[in-house]
């Protein structure tokens, strides 16, 4: 009876812990460990599986969706965040690869933009170039969005 109590316990815990929004399964464990021996760790893990609430694929594409959407990154900080969540490297792959840097970038400069609409163009340039590389993008892509954001201004201002 005892073990059932430390199960539903581990598993409430871990309720909460993806409540407040999506983890991997590496985070729940790590957050299980901290209390809990690795056996309960497990049982709860996979009752979460069972239930549908713990899956890293679903997992990765939903945390690489949202920092498109809301916090632009390149593929390639996307792929270290999820590294770094304890995705395996196939799922991260898989799920980085459709990513595209360039219309990626366009979208993130585009919004950083609209806050240099007076800036001269040194000013616009160093503040976006700034922007962008500080979410991964590679130079030749920051240069093409930089230059490309900067005639979209001329051509409308």
């Amino acid at each position: 009876m005892d073990e059932k109590k430390t199960l539903e316990r581990a598993t409430s815990l871990a309720l909460r812990y993806i409540s407040y929004r999506p983890r991997s399964e590496f985070e729940v464990r790590g957050r299980l460990r901290r209390r809990y021996d690795e056996p309960v760790a497990d049982l709860a893990i996979e009752r979460l599986k069972e239930m549908g609430l713990l899956d890293d694929k679903a997992f990765a594409l939903a945390w690489s969706q949202g920092r498109l959407s809301f916090k632009p990154r390149s593929a390639a900080l996307i792929r270290r965040e999820l590294l770094a969540k304890g995705i395996d490297r196939e799922t991260v792959l898989t799920t980085v690869e459709v990513i595209n840097d360039e219309e990626s970038a366009y979208n993130a400069g585009r919004r950083s933009a609209k806050s240099l609409a007076g800036a001269d163009y040194t000013t616009f340039r160093r503040r976006l170039w700034g922007y962008l590389q500080r979410r991964g993008y590679s130079q030749s892509i920051v240069r093409k969005t930089v230059d490309h954001l900067w005639e979209e201004r001329g051509a409308s201002g």
